[in-house]
């Protein structure tokens, strides 16, 4: 099973700025992508990621959904929108028992 220090060094090779918040938890600092802080969690068996992308609006919601729901199914190549409260999410999680550098890497790539 990987470790959370192979994890780290996932990240390092990744070269994008992050922050080792506590064991098991890394916020990646992205500001040249459309995507920042991309919140990595490492809970065995598995990795998480995911990232707030807007605040819902009021007004208009059925429209959204519904855009929401069609990328899920032509857009997202990993992971998926969802909700949390009030903030439109994109969330992606893979095994860490067999996860390689690749797999980690083109989880960031697809929610970045």
């Amino acid at each position: 099973m990987i470790t959370n220090d192979q994890i780290e060094a996932y990240l390092i090779e990744t070269s994008v700025p992050f922050e080792r918040v506590k064991d098991g938890f890394w916020l990646i600092h992205n500001e040249d992508d459309a995507v920042d802080k991309i919140v990595v969690v490492h809970t065995p068996p598995v990795i998480t990621f995911r990232v707030k992308i807007m605040d819902m609006p009021n007004e208009d919601r059925q429209t959204l959904f519904e855009h929401l729901l069609s990328l899920n199914a032509t857009s997202m190549i990993q992971g998926a929108n969802g909700l949390d409260d009030n903030a439109v999410v994109i969330v992606d999680s893979l095994h860490s028992e067999n996860m390689d550098y690749n797999e980690f890497q083109a989880s960031i790539d697809a929610i970045a």
